[in-house]
């Protein structure tokens, strides 16, 4: 897959997935801002910080020792599986459709396909002075059938536009088979 990676958003250039339609083409691929994995981090600090204090406190202890190692292990394994949710969660826009990619567990995952023709509106909104100062948002796709919210995405504006013109871009092609 041809990808450039600008600000948190993957702009594809040429990509295959599973459950592509024979003509379907992938517009955009983005992600929940990464601070949405800041929880493992924080249990990394906290459990490094732990196991860091065993260590120098009781250095000359063997078995203390490597419980800090262990702590810190441990604090690390917490980063780790959350940054693989962050990782293997994403957001795909076709030109047919949107998709949303939930990891949901290491191997739980779900999949919510919406098609752009059932879009009625598309909005967003920026919740404050953090979303402000680290460009994230959370974006609200309205439906007949219910809503699709897309919480802490990574440039809420620019997603914003892209969703709003491939929903434009749908409503023109219905328009004109109507008319035919």
């Amino acid at each position: 897959m041809g990808a450039i990676f600008v600000y948190g958003i993957i702009i594809v250039m040429t990509a295959d997935f599973e459950g592509q339609r024979k003509g379907e083409e992938v517009i955009l691929v983005f992600r929940r801002h990464i601070l949405t994995s800041v929880k493992g981090f924080c249990f990394f600090v906290l459990f490094a910080a732990l196991g860091g204090g065993l260590i120098y406190l009781l250095r000359d202890n063997a078995q203390m020792i490597w419980v800090g190692v262990a702590l810190v292990l441990v604090g690390a394994m917490c980063w780790l599986y959350s940054y693989i949710l962050w990782h293997f969660s994403y957001y795909l826009l076709t030109n047919e459709r949107l998709r949303q990619v939930r990891q949901k567990g290491l191997f739980k995952r779900t999949v919510v396909d919406l098609d752009l023709a059932k879009i009625m509106a598309v909005s967003y909104g920026v919740p404050g002075l953090m979303g402000n100062m680290f460009n994230y948002g959370t974006i609200l796709v309205q439906t007949a059938a219910g809503d699709l919210i897309l919480s802490r995405v990574s440039h809420p504006e620019e997603v914003h536009a892209e969703l709003q013109n491939a929903a434009h871009v749908v409503d023109i092609k219905e328009e004109d088979e109507d008319e035919d």
